[in-house]
């Protein structure tokens, strides 16, 4: 097959059929990247609204630790991640390298710096204006986090949709330790990278312009929250 008018027209095709092989694929990125987020999402936000209010020795060193890792190369987390499930690893007693497990592990690892940090942003931007006043009522420090995340939902659903945007768009970690295993472990971006080397551009394209739909769905989102927050703060 000759020519991206001709690749793309195949592509379109097997998106409108339904191809059962192309949405297993679609399906198993969407448990995994899903997954991953949701865990990353429960630490995250934890980890960075005690950030936010939390004052102790090293702090700064912590803080500078986590920007860090927001630049962190997926293939780092995928090695890292590969070296501690591999048979003579630490866990390579569970058995999990190679499977679906691996995987959410690896973009875990790689989503909850982002998660982290953002909130912690989010925490520190809203008790400055709003911190002094819960203190006048007794919250603590924590409690009083946490009350000021629910105030700013809006923003706080921005920063997960922001966090399972980079893992669904991730390939070199779970590439590692997922082995790209038709059936198995291939997610999205995995098998656009097998099918381009293999010739199959129609798959390959149909699985890319499915990626971009989902991540354009998530933009999307997004910027109407931000639309909409505005509009919701004049309305209190």
């Amino acid at each position: 097959m000759n020519g991206f008018s001709d690749s793309l027209q195949a592509a379109a095709a097997l998106i409108a059929q339904a191809d059962p092989k192309l949405w297993q694929v679609v399906l198993l990125s969407l448990a995994v990247s899903g997954s991953a987020s949701a865990l990353a999402a429960v630490l995250g936000l934890a980890g960075g609204a005690w950030l936010a209010v939390s004052r102790f020795p090293g702090q700064r060193v912590l803080l500078l630790v986590l920007n860090t890792l927001l630049a962190l190369p997926p293939v780092v987390v995928g090695l890292t991640v590969y070296l501690l499930l591999s048979r003579s690893g630490p866990l390579g007693a569970y058995g999990l390298l190679f499977t679906p497990g691996a995987m959410v592990v690896a973009q875990t690892v790689l989503v909850l710096p982002l998660v982290m940090a953002l909130t912690r942003q989010l925490v520190a931007d809203a008790m400055r204006g709003n911190g002094e006043q819960l203190r006048s009522m007794g919250a603590g420090p924590f409690r009083s986090a946490l009350l000021l995340l629910v105030h700013e939902r809006m923003a706080l659903v921005t920063v997960l949709l922001t966090g399972f945007g980079r893992a669904i768009s991730e390939v070199g970690a779970v590439m590692i330790v997922g082995g790209n295993i038709d059936g198995l472990t291939r997610v999205m971006t995995t098998a656009i990278a097998l099918e381009t080397s293999k010739g199959d551009l129609a798959q390959a394209l149909a699985l890319g312009l499915l990626l971009l739909l989902l991540v354009a769905l998530i933009n999307l989102f997004i910027a109407t929250l931000r639309r909409l927050q505005p509009a919701e703060g004049m309305a209190r």
